[in-house]
Order: structure tokens, then sequence, then C-alpha cells
């Protein structure tokens, strides 16, 4: 799989954050927020991601609770990835996102960015930072 890229999922129940990471799978870079729409769509709309950024892992982001316990959002988490796995040849792998949206919104606020845009924009930057969460373990599984 060398040359393959890794891309990053925020999954919400509204909007989907996705990053890809470089070529050489070093640093995560923010590539769009997606508005859902009914599942089906949705997983189309990432296989199709995933085929034209030649993307060979997804790392969705996975909502623990605080104390690490697995919830109804965790939950839906694992059954959406575990979908999106039957539709495609990526490898899917899970990364903790416990407070990725907390420092997403930290990111925005010392950028200067104003309430109403950030909105918009937190959901690519949280998969962003689970990526990138990601790309910095040195346990990672290589492509």
């Amino acid at each position: 799989m060398t040359g393959k890229r890794y891309m990053g999922i925020d999954l919400g129940n509204v909007r989907v954050g996705i990053a890809v990471s470089d070529i050489m799978g070093i640093v995560a870079g923010a590539l769009e927020t997606y508005r859902r729409q009914e599942d089906e769509a949705d997983l189309q709309h990432i296989c199709k991601l995933i085929e034209e950024q030649n993307v060979g892992v997804v790392v969705v982001g996975l909502p623990l609770n605080m104390d690490g316990s697995s919830g109804p959002r965790a939950q839906m988490a694992r059954e959406w990835g575990n979908a999106l796995a039957e539709r495609t040849n990526a490898k899917i792998v899970f990364q903790d996102e416990r407070l990725t949206t907390v420092s997403s919104e930290r990111v925005l606020i010392e950028s200067g960015m104003r309430r109403e845009k950030r909105k918009g924009v937190i959901d690519r930057v949280a998969a962003t930072i689970i990526l990138q969460t990601y790309l910095d373990n040195p346990c990672k599984i290589p492509l």
C-alpha cells in the first residue's frame, strides 16, 4: 500500500469533518466539512473521497466518555466505521477523540475566527487533530 494517504474522520450528527495526510503520512491537513444526509449517501461520499485521495487507512474518531468507557456515541461511531469497512478496501481504525472539539474550538478562538465562521470549520479541524494524533503515534500501522 505504498503511497497511500491516511484520512481522519470526525463523525457528528449533522456534519462530518474530514482530514487527509500528506503522501508521507506525517502531516494531517483539513479537507472538508461534509453536511450529513442519510447514512448511505454519507458512506458513498466518503468512499468517493477515499478513492480520489488515494487513502489506505481511515482513522475514525471514537468519542469515548471521560472515564474511557464507551457510550452511545462511541457505539454509533463503531457501527458507522464498520459500515464504511464493508464498502471500501481501506483499513478502518479508531482513535480516541476525547477533547478534540474543545481543542479545535480553542485553536479557532486563538486564531481570531468569529463564532459564526467557527461552526463550519470546527469539524474539519477536529478531524485534523484526530488524524494528527494517530500519525504521531509511533505504534501506528505502516501503509
